[in-house]
Formats: structure tokens, C-alpha cells, sequence
């Protein structure tokens, strides 16, 4: 790149020759570039081909004047911060004050004084360039400064969502503790007690074959309690004890792993297993009330392989996407009876496929509730944007959710809604890990 300063361009107008003559040779000598015209036509053409750093135009000039000419500059957005210095042998006030309002920035009087001529033009130039230059300095300061806010949001969100899994992961781990150990003292003691049944059945089998002989009394009794049916159900009833307590266990270490600590890096997962256990933690939600029937969950899941991802953070996408869809659905309900939520029951749809190259697992979890406006998906995802009531929503959550699966995962998280009909959120993600946060 070449080091040479480009000259300062200079267009000069007048339709005297004789006086653009003079000043062109004064500026060239002094180390302008210098252009020139003899009317306004011509000089608004030749600013549209090369713009110049200053434009000195004579007021007194046929067909287009110099006001005229310089109302059309400063109307052009392309032109409007060119100076323009008015070279005029009138000295009236009024003229004056018309040019300035204009957009003029000074005023040379004919005839000319070569060093005033200088000194005005290189004054204007230097605050041209200082404003140029300053301007500069503003775009940059606020884009660092934009830069800045979005870090700091992004810290933000960041803090928000590690302290909201580490007090869900400590709330949940307690819980799981609490749960497993009368859970614990139960599946301890079941065999046990499969033990001591058979024992007292052998014993009664014993007295039987010791003592035949018929007693009313007896007899009696075990037909009262049906001896022979709780000998072939006492094992069912065991049985179902035992699947009981192996429930509790599975949904303990569910509510373990929705929460626990991601490590360093991705994982495979299976995504539907943390689909399940949201699902199963929202179960309360979804449950009937007085006011309406059950919510139904319709799962149309694919065979996905594992996907390597941060099984945690994901769990709590999927948290934040449901519970959505359940305020949705919730509030789509006010002021529709009974009778009419049946007829168009309410419906969460969760569905799992591959992309066709099979990169790619897609997630859609769509509801039929109220919907949104184009205006609301415009800013769903922005930061402490919520439509929620005060006290009711913080606007982070779907901004942490869109965070997750973009910066954290490389995927997209997009939403299509119509207001009345419900929403869509669409979760495309790759299945092996592209990068590592």
C-alpha cells in the first residue's frame, strides 16, 4: 500500500472564469487537488462522480444558483457533510444568514485574500476531518462497547445457569437421598420376609400331615382366609413389592441424572432417556384438574444412536421447553369450559428423527396453546425478554436454552408459531461432537 497522502480535493464554482482561475491556481500552488465548475448543474454532476473534501461555490450564478445548489447538497445523505463555503461580493445579512441556514459553514468575500481564503479552507477541513475521525472513534467505542454488554450478558447467563443446576442438583440429590434410604431399608428386608412366609407355610404344611384328624374350628378359619389362594398370590403380591421398589429406585436415579454435574467434555447420551425423565418430573403438571383433563405427551421417537453432548445442560433445555409448553397450554385454557378443552384436548408432541445424512438428530416439541405473534418469535430468544407476568418469568430462560445448544453444542434452536394455534421449537443438533466449549 502506498504511503503517499492523496491530496485534499477541492471543487471550486463560479461562473466567472477569470475567478476560478485565480483560486484554482492558489489552492493547487498551496498542495490541493482541485476540480471546477462554472455552474450548479454542473457541479452537483460532478460531486455525484468524485466527491471532494470542500466545495467552494459562488452565490451569484445563472439558471441554478449557489443556494440552490448547496439545499440540493445537503438534502442528498450521499453529499450532506461536504462544507460548502459561499464565495460571494454580497455582504448583506440576510444573504448571509439564508446561506449558513442552508448548511453553509462560512463565508469568502470578493475580492479574494489569498491567506484568508487558506486559513478558512484548512480550518474547515481540519474540522471535517476531526469530526470523520471522531465519528471513527464513536463506531468503535460502541461496538466495543456492545461487545462488552453482550460478554457480560452471556457471563451472565452463563452464572445464572450454573447456579440454577447447582441448586437443582443439590435440591434433587437430597431428595434421591431421602428417597433411597427407606426405599433401601424395604428391599432389604423383602427376601427376608419371602423367607419367613415360606417358613410358616412349611410349618402349617407340618401340623397338616401331623395332624389329620378334622377340626371344626380350623377348618373353618382356612377356608375363611382362603388358605390355598394366598399361598399362589402371596408371591405376585412379593413380586410386585419388589418391581415397586426398583420404580423408585429408577426414578431416584433419574432425578440424579437430570441435574448432575456435566464433566469436561461431551458425553454420549441417550436423548431420549432425558426427554423421559423431564417428562416424568413435570408429571405433576401435566396431571388432570379440576378445571381440565390431562395434558397428553405423544412421543414419536426414532431410532436415534447416542449424540455427545452435555447431558445435563441438555436436560434442562428440554425442562425449559416443556414447562413452556405447559404455561402455553394452561393459558390457552382461561375462559374455555370443560367441555370445549375435551373436544381439542391439550397436547405436547415430542418427536426425534435424523437429518438425511444422518448428522444430525432433530427435536421437535411443538403444543397446540396460545401461539405467538411474529413480533414475540422475533424476541423469544433475547436476553430477559418475557411475556410471562411479573414475578412469574425472569426472560432467561429460553435465551439459556438457545445458548446451550448453539454455543454449547454447535446446533440451532429456532421457533414457529401461529398466534391461537400453538408453537414449534425445533432442536438441530449434531450427533458427534464438533467442538468442545
Amino acid at each position: 500500500m502506498s504511503n503517499i497522502q492523496e491530496k485534499e480535493l477541492i471543487l471550486v464554482v463560479d461562473d466567472t472564469a477569470t475567478n476560478l482561475e485565480i483560486i484554482s491556481h492558489l489552492l493547487k500552488h498551496t498542495g490541493f487537488e482541485v476540480i471546477t465548475a462554472m455552474d450548479g448543474e454542473k457541479a452537483l454532476q460532478l460531486v455525484q462522480e468524485r466527491q471532494p473534501d470542500l466545495i467552494l461555490l459562488d452565490v451569484m450564478m445563472p439558471r441554478v444558483d449557489g443556494f440552490e445548489t448547496c439545499e440540493k447538497l445537503k438534502l442528498n445523505p450521499e453529499t450532506s457533510d461536504i462544507p460548502v463555503i459561499f464565495m460571494t461580493a454580497i455582504v448583506d445579512t440576510e444573504s448571509k444568514v439564508k446561506g449558513l441556514s442552508l448548511g453553509a459553514v462560512d463565508y469568502i468575500i470578493k475580492p479574494f485574500q489569498d491567506q484568508e481564503v487558506l486559513a478558512r479552507i484548512k480550518t474547515h477541513l481540519q474540522l471535517r476531518n476531526l469530526t470523520k475521525t471522531l465519528e471513527t472513534r464513536v463506531a468503535e467505542r460502541t461496538a466495543a462497547l456492545s461487545q462488552a454488554l453482550k460478554d457480560l450478558q452471556e457471563s451472565q447467563i452463563q452464572l445464572i445457569q450454573k447456579e440454577k443446576m447447582s441448586a437443582l442438583g443439590n435440591l434433587v440429590a437430597g431428595v434421591a437421598h431421602e428417597i433411597n434410604n427407606p426405599v433401601g431399608f424395604i428391599a432389604g428386608n423383602l427376601q427376608p420376609a419371602i423367607n419367613y412366609i415360606h417358613d410358616l407355610f412349611h410349618i402349617i404344611d407340618l401340623y397338616q400331615k401331623q395332624y389329620p384328624e378334622y377340626v371344626p374350628e380350623i377348618h373353618e378359619e382356612i377356608a375363611a382366609i382362603d388358605l390355598d389362594y394366598i399361598r399362589s398370590d402371596l408371591p405376585n403380591l412379593i413380586s410386585s413389592m419388589k418391581e415397586g421398589v426398583q420404580r423408585i429406585r429408577n426414578i431416584s436415579t433419574s432425578l440424579r441424572n437430570f441435574s448432575r454435574a456435566d464433566s469436561a467434555s461431551k458425553t454420549p447420551c441417550n436423548i431420549h432417556d432425558g426427554i423421559d425423565t423431564t417428562i416424568m418430573i413435570l408429571r405433576h403438571r401435566l396431571k388432570a384438574s379440576p378445571n381440565r383433563p390431562d395434558i397428553q405427551v405423544i412421543r414419536e421417537f426414532s431410532n436415534l444412536p447416542l449424540i455427545e453432548c452435555f447431558s445435563g445442560q441438555m436436560n434442562q433445555v428440554f425442562m425449559n421447553l416443556l414447562a413452556n409448553a405447559i404455561d402455553a397450554l394452561e393459558e390457552s385454557n382461561s375462559g374455555r369450559s370443560l367441555d370445549e378443552i375435551q373436544a381439542n384436548p391439550n397436547q405436547i408432541k415430542i418427536k426425534t428423527s435424523l437429518t438425511e445424512d444422518h448428522t444430525n438428530v432433530v427435536i421437535r416439541i411443538q403444543d397446540n396453546g396460545v401461539g405467538m405473534s411474529n413480533e414475540t418469535q422475533n424476541k423469544i430468544f433475547d436476553h430477559l425478554f418475557t411475556t410471562k407476568s411479573v414475578g412469574q418469568g425472569t426472560g432467561l430462560g429460553l435465551s439459556i436454552a438457545r445458548q446451550i445448544i448453539v454455543e454449547k453444542h454447535g446446533g440451532t434452536l429456532e421457533v414457529n408459531s401461529v398466534p391461537g394455534q400453538g408453537s414449534e421449537f425445533v432442536i438441530i443438533m449434531p450427533i458427534k461432537a464438533e467442538f468442545e466449549d
